[in-house]
């Protein structure tokens, strides 16, 4: 089967795309808060302090979409719920409030249901979250499993010693794990796989033979407990892309192992930068990943393009990103505030073959959308300024974008329109001069109008060597498995 990549809310995959009991494990971590003041939830219920809640905000907001979530968890859509697990979000809301928390719980519960009604008998659930929340989730999870004959497993602190302290309190240095199966005694646990190596004290072993004690080493190692010591990854960390909220692959390594087997179907609903994705690869499971941003698409395309070579991408099949002007002009007139931004993110990545950087700055963005850098012989990187213009455009728009090159000191411009350009924009353009330097064979205009169209139906791309890229390199990994594994491209 092809591995698939969905570029869309993992609500609306897990609905319509993912059939009953067809996952055997899955991982999720989705975005939560870690810097929280846990007391202010009682002392402010539904008037929080927008600093103390930022973190949730970006993400978790109490609006349209979460009050049409408590509506379809309270009215049990297509009686997917469980009694316990919608009498449970009815005392929470009078507990919570209707904030930024209390919208991270019912969106986290409608996510929870479809996972489990995904999962097969036989399949595993962990969600990562800290200690913040993870006494809720817990909640809403034995709600949802145990209530199905499901069982709750383990809560795992994943334990590192990174990151700062406090002279007010313990420094807090662990996230939580919780572990689920959807049932008791039909589940897949390897733990002759996940086996730790002993310390030399705990090595030695006594058999009793005749009354006789007789030393012997153990071989297969000590079963982990439920803390699991592993540092984070540092910004110096061989494998790091990056990423705000990157996982180490050793963390989903032993998640992976214990809980499926080779051709097994691994989901993570959050994939992120997509290490689940990239543990499962290596380990010959096969997978589906979901993000509602493209900047988390492209970055796995392109770490799994740099870890096991630009064949794996034939093996997946890609899912909601733009592939016509409908589906294009689909997504630039999404009126979610989550996706409102998505259009120009997919437009400046595609175009840049995904070495271009996304302006994420909250509020105006001074007409930058994307930033490019190529090399013109300078001491520092000549810039391309990028914008992205999915409504009516003018020639206007043009002087605008001349404006905001000469104020950030960028050479060049270019202009990423949805509709067709009018003859006095491309008039404006041409009027701006071309540029060329030594490096390049021929000259550029220094403003190029680039249509959506031209995009996808020509394949247009910039054709500039920039010096620059929004991804870090993952490690090629075809080269360090030698015989040990070996990754099937065509299945």
């Amino acid at each position: 089967m092809n591995n698939q990549l969905f570029y869309s809310d993992n609500l609306e995959v897990l609905r319509r795309h993912i059939k009953d009991e067809s996952v055997d494990l899955c991982y999720i971590d989705p975005p939560f808060n870690s810097k929280r003041n846990y007391n202010q939830i009682y002392n402010n219920i539904g008037k929080e302090d927008p600093a103390q809640a930022q973190a949730f905000i970006d993400t978790w907001t109490w609006d349209d979409l979460a009050n049409l979530g408590l509506a379809e968890i309270q009215e049990n859509y297509h009686g997917n719920f469980t009694n316990q697990s919608i009498d449970l979000i009815c005392g929470l809301e009078k507990v919570l409030g209707k904030g930024s928390l209390f919208a991270y719980l019912v969106n986290m519960t409608l996510r929870i249901v479809e996972i489990h009604r995904v999962l097969k008998p036989t399949g595993s659930f962990y969600l990562h979250c800290d200690p913040t929340a993870s006494h809720y989730l817990k909640i809403i999870l034995d709600a949802i499993f145990c209530s199905q004959g499901g069982d709750y497993v383990n809560e795992i602190s994943w334990c590192y010693g990174s990151g700062g302290a406090s002279k007010s309190h313990f420094s807090k240095k662990h996230d939580i794990i919780l572990m689920y199966r959807k049932s008791t005694n039909k589940f897949t646990f390897n733990v002759d796989l996940v086996r730790e190596e002993y310390s030399s004290p705990e090595k030695v072993e006594h058999k009793i033979i005749n009354g006789k004690a007789y030393k012997r080493k153990h071989e297969l190692g000590r079963i982990p407990f439920d803390w699991w010591q592993m540092p984070i990854l540092t910004n110096t960390a061989k494998e790091r892309l990056g990423y705000p909220t990157q996982k180490p692959e050793a963390l989903l390594d032993r998640i992976i192992k214990a809980s499926s087997n080779e051709n097994d179907l691994i989901l993570d609903a959050f994939c992120g930068c997509g290490t689940t994705i990239a543990v499962a690869q290596k380990l010959n499971r096969n997978w589906i990943g979901i993000d509602i941003t493209y900047q988390s698409i492209s970055l796995i395309l392109k770490r799994l393009e740099d870890s096991f070579g630009k064949k794996v991408l034939e093996n997946i099949t890609l899912n909601g990103i733009p592939k016509d002007m409908e589906s294009a002009t689909a997504l630039a007139l999404k009126k979610d505030d989550r996706t409102r931004k998505e259009f120009e993110k997919w437009a400046v990545l595609t175009y840049t073959n995904n070495r271009a950087t996304i302006n994420d700055k909250k509020g105006a963005d001074k007409g930058i959308d994307g930033i490019a850098f190529f090399d013109s012989g300078k001491d520092t990187p000549d810039k391309i300024i990028i914008q992205v213009k999915s409504g009516k455009v003018k020639s206007g728009d043009i002087r605008d974008l001349l404006g905001t090159i000469a104020i950030n000191q960028a050479t060049l411009g270019i202009f990423i329109t949805l509709n067709e350009p009018t003859k006095d924009m491309i008039k404006t353009a041409k009027e701006a001069g071309i540029y060329q330097s030594k490096f390049m064979s021929n000259p550029v205009d220094k403003i190029s109008i680039i249509t959506v169209r031209e995009i996808i139906e020509e394949q247009k791309r910039l054709d500039l060597k920039l010096v620059l890229e929004v991804l870090k390199s993952a490690e090629n990994l075809t080269e360090t498995k030698g015989s040990q594994t070996t990754i099937n491209f065509s299945d």
